[in-house]
């Protein structure tokens, strides 16, 4: 069975990477508009990286949970096709073992050249004034997309998701858009797996409930058993 998951900031919670309506975390002790927009780079790249070294040192204390092993698990299976598609940034699905990962809002530990749009794996402090390792502009960034840009492969995600038996979103709010539309090109089963019901819950065939370490794992023993 062709399997295609979506997961959002949900997943990783657990393993202490914060969502954006966390009361306390990182997201709030900053203005989304100044490190997470092309004009707030702009205006000011020193405290860009400075919110992104914060995100990629809390990304490397932290470590997969329950959820990511379980879907590494289901995508050794040789009975199921798994492609993960994440809203996340972090590397947590990789740590865990997951192979067939399309990040489509980046990743917080490659960085991107503005100039000559080189990528590589960044190091754990990036700064304003750090050369391109390809064209030596001082104009390099973490590989992430910003609020206003386009998520990355997106025609490559269409189609996966409309060839896909199955398609799950898990720890989703299901607010932003393209990945929120995702469900309604589905033309399998789909089923939502959250803390709650998102905003789209009622687009879903069928749904579950509950931490992402306890139904995801429960999920994918199901399909394993």
């Amino acid at each position: 069975m062709k399997i295609v998951v979506l997961t959002g900031a949900g997943i990783s919670a657990e393993s202490g990477l914060g969502t954006f309506r966390d009361q306390d975390g990182l997201w709030t002790k900053y203005d989304l508009e100044e490190v997470a927009t092309p004009e707030g780079f702009v205006r000011n790249p020193a405290l860009v990286h400075e919110f992104y070294n914060a995100r990629r040192a809390n990304c490397l204390e932290s470590f997969p949970n329950p959820a990511h092993e379980a879907l590494a698990t289901l995508e050794r299976s040789t009975q199921h096709d798994l492609t993960i598609v994440t809203q996340n940034v972090d590397n947590l699905h990789e740590r865990a073992g997951a192979t067939q990962v399309i990040h489509m809002h980046g990743e917080l530990m490659r960085g991107l050249c503005a100039a000559c749009d080189a990528r590589w794996d960044a190091p754990a402090t990036m700064l304003p004034d750090d050369p391109c390792p390809s064209c030596a502009a001082r104009a390099t960034r973490p590989d992430v997309v910003w609020f206003g840009e386009i998520p990355y492969h997106m025609d490559r995600i269409a189609d996966l998701v409309a060839a896909s038996d199955l398609f799950v979103a898990i720890g989703t709010s299901a607010e932003v858009y393209p990945a929120a539309g995702l469900v309604e090109l589905a033309r399998g089963a789909t089923l939502e797996l959250n803390l709650e019901p998102s905003a789209r819950t009622n687009a879903f065939d069928a749904r579950r409930f509950g931490p992402a370490t306890e139904i995801v794992p429960a999920w994918v023993a199901e399909l394993t058993g």
